[in-house]
């Protein structure tokens, strides 16, 4: 039987409809908004007695047929996922995995598949409903629906899940996930928008959201499944108070203590290693048992810490933000670097600028396009003192960077005022907490070591949240272990003049828009901190690119002269890029870029193009090249196609019987443009001679 569940949210019906597609999983929901729709199945494997963490995986992919598309490349088949399905998978992944019972240890894996897009309607947001619903009918033990939505802001008001379109005007975008009751996750970027605009979008959303999940619920009453039941985790009392009686007063003291990471890390090892080692006999093969213990031990003391005294793991209080050291330019040869440090956090960040041939084309299910600004994030094993696998980039690696390129993007300079691809790498070569707002910090400094006309520095900073009942505190510049053991990872990127990126996961439920509104407040006075910190070592771009960076010019030239610099087969263009070793890429609106290595080159190629494509102006002189000798004269190509003639009687001041007494084929030859009738264009040599005459003349004079 086909059950279906209808609500309006913006300008369309969000649907859901399940019973006739994938029946064989626990759950299956075809989700439909406008002509996009996405069919979303949930399946639970058995339980992991191996394990420690929930094993919830969760796959987004964009069939090409669904915008009536065929793959590209060779195979013609769907591959790896794209970045835009990755960070797709994430936005389904991040606010639905808290709400599952801690002791749920069930393989569970969620697949979202895109079958029809509409080519308005992105259906990121629209599988994270439908992976809920999918849930909710489910037997998977899910603790309550969310909805997500996208919010634009156009003219001012706040709009909807906004079309394609709509986002590119818009000055805010937002995705915005939660229960009935609270937001769990937020991403997005803005056009350097306040804190309350940010939070008045926040507020809209939920309005909207709360109507995603109510039907959810009714669509639960027509066809949801009893759920499985999950044992509850039953600790051994004595076993317990064994650990506490052994393990809390010093882990108290080391919870007080001002360690490194490196040395709280080893300081927990060497107290669990004493631990497990001195029960062993009394409570055997309970290892795993104890480090959980010893582990929520640790994470009570620290909240109670900062709660009842305001101090921290590293002793700061909860508005300190960390050391920082920063260093610009200590790379050669990269068209910009900059090194920042904050704390035990360090982002090594360069910059590279390319061509138009190097930007990056995006073919997905959307229009094919260009991105001129790319960021790149690396997080090495290194950088947490772990030995791993360098098996291509993580998930993990695609948000972050993701996260830092929209806070960065809508500084760089467009194209026309910077015509250069411009390509960020961030290497994380230390990591204790916040390395993709540590990311933002480099990648701006970067930019304005390498000269690009960035229009302000924007700083991240990451900020945290202890909450237990009414008492809470908000931490500015988090720690590793605060944003493990805490209740919020918040991340604010900006500008002095505001917002333009934010990324929000809310591990608890009921945080209210009063702790979300000072810990914007906080967030602001931190990024505050930090752009001045940065500012003291850079405080605007550097006048000039890096002598290594390619020379890029750029002309315009009418559109129906295209073809006459590519020339038959394009064998013009590339005699010019032979002769003057450059590369050129011609736009269909005629905008010409030139790229080399030698600027000269570079240059004298872009007024040769210039000289090409340029239209015959009576009264100029032409260097012209002599193509064809007659009785009466001689045909002259003075620009490339257009041959004006030299008549007999203007080839010289005195009177020649024959032409080719003065000239022959192929000779260059000067020649001032006389008239143009038609097609039809008059030129002289002699008028040149005259003149060159009369000058010499006065010159003589003169002395």
């Amino acid at each position: 039987m086909v059950f279906t569940k209808e609500v309006q949210i913006g300008r369309h019906k969000l649907k859901f409809e399940t019973g006739k597609l994938a029946k064989q999983s626990n759950g299956a929901v075809m989700v439909s908004y406008g002509d996009t729709m996405v069919l979303v199945t949930a399946v639970a494997g058995e339980v992991r007695d191996d394990i420690d963490f929930f094993p919830l995986s969760v796959e987004y992919r964009e069939k090409s047929f669904a915008a009536g598309k065929i793959p590209g490349g060779f195979i013609k088949r769907e591959g790896r996922p794209s970045d835009k399905e990755v960070l797709s998978a994430r936005l389904i992944d991040r606010p639905i995995r808290p709400l599952f019972p801690d002791n749920y240890y069930n393989d569970t894996q969620l697949a979202a598949f895109v079958y029809s897009f509409d080519n308005e309607n992105d259906p990121d947001v629209i599988a994270a409903c439908g992976a809920s619903a999918a849930l909710v009918i489910s037997d998977i033990p899910f603790l309550e629906p969310i909805g997500e939505v996208r919010v634009g802001r156009l003219n001012g008001q706040f709009v909807i899940n906004p079309s394609l379109q709509e986002i590119e005007e818009s000055d805010i975008e937002l995705v915005v996930a939660g229960t009935e009751s609270s937001i769990m996750m937020v991403e997005g970027e803005a056009k350097e928008v306040s804190e309350e605009d940010m939070l008045n979008a926040l507020k809209f959303a939920h309005d909207e959201i709360k109507k995603i999940v109510a039907a959810q619920k009714e669509l639960r009453e027509l066809c949801g499944k009893p759920k499985m039941e999950v044992p509850p985790v039953e600790l051994d009392q004595a076993l317990v108070d064994e650990v506490n009686r052994l393990a809390y007063d010093k882990m108290k003291t080391i919870v007080a203590s001002v360690l490194t990471k490196e040395e709280r890390s080893q300081k927990n090892k060497e107290l669990e290693e004493e631990v497990v080692e001195q029960l062993a006999e009394k409570f055997p093969e309970q290892e795993k048992v104890i480090k959980t213990i010893l582990h929520d031990m640790e994470k009570e003391l620290m909240r109670q810490r900062i709660l009842s005294e305001g101090l921290r793991l590293d002793g700061r209080k909860t508005t300190d933000i960390r050391p920082i050291s920063i260093e610009v330019g200590l790379l050669p040869r990269p068209h910009g670097s900059a090194l920042f440090t904050r704390g035990e956090t360090q982002s090594l960040t360069t910059l590279t600028l390319g061509t138009k041939q190097d930007e990056q084309i995006i073919d997905g299910l959307m229009t094919e396009f260009r991105k001129r600004f790319i960021l790149h994030y690396n997080f090495p094993p290194f950088s947490v003192g772990e030995v791993g696998r360098y098996s291509g980039v993580g998930r993990r690696e695609v948000g972050h960077g993701n996260l830092a390129e929209r806070a960065l993007k809508n500084m760089v300079p467009p194209e026309e005022q910077f015509p250069y691809m411009i390509r960020l790498n961030s290497d994380i070569l230390e990591s204790n907490g916040s390395s993709s707002m540590a990311t933002v910090c480099a990648g701006s400094l970067a930019l304005m070591d390498g000269g690009v006309p960035i229009k302000k520095a924007v700083a991240g900073i990451a900020m945290g949240l202890i909450k237990e009942g009414d008492n809470y505190a908000i931490l500015s510049d988090i720690l590793g272990n605060e944003d493990h053991l805490g209740d919020m990872d918040f991340k604010v990127a900006g500008t002095k003049d505001g917002i333009t990126a934010f990324q929000m996961d809310i591990k608890i439920q009921g945080i209210s828009y009063e702790i979300m509104e000072k810990a914007l407040a906080q967030a602001k006075e931190g990024r505050m901190h930090i752009l001045e910190k940065m500012n003291e070592v850079i405080s605007e771009p550097r006048p000039t690119i890096s002598q290594y960076a390619p020379t890029l010019l750029t002309t315009k030239i009418p559109t129906d002269k295209i073809g006459t610099v590519i020339g038959p087969g394009g064998k013009v263009i590339q005699k010019i890029q032979k002769d003057y070793n450059v590369e050129i890429a011609i736009d269909e609106d005629g905008t010409v870029n030139i790229s080399g290595n030698d600027s000269k080159l570079a240059k004298e190629a872009r007024e040769y193009i210039k000289w090409m494509t340029a239209d015959p102006e009576v009264g100029k002189n032409y260097d012209g090249k002599v193509v064809r000798l007659v009785d009466f004269g001689a045909f002259v190509e003075i620009l490339p196609g257009i041959q004006g003639l030299l008549h007999i009687s203007q080839i010289d001041n005195k009177r020649i019987n024959k032409v080719s007494d003065v000239l022959k084929e192929g000779d260059i030859v000067r020649v001032k443009l006389l008239s143009i009738e038609g097609n039809k264009y008059s030129l002289s040599r002699k008028v040149l001679l005259k003149e060159e005459e009369t000058s010499e003349t006065s010159e003589a004079t003169e002395e």
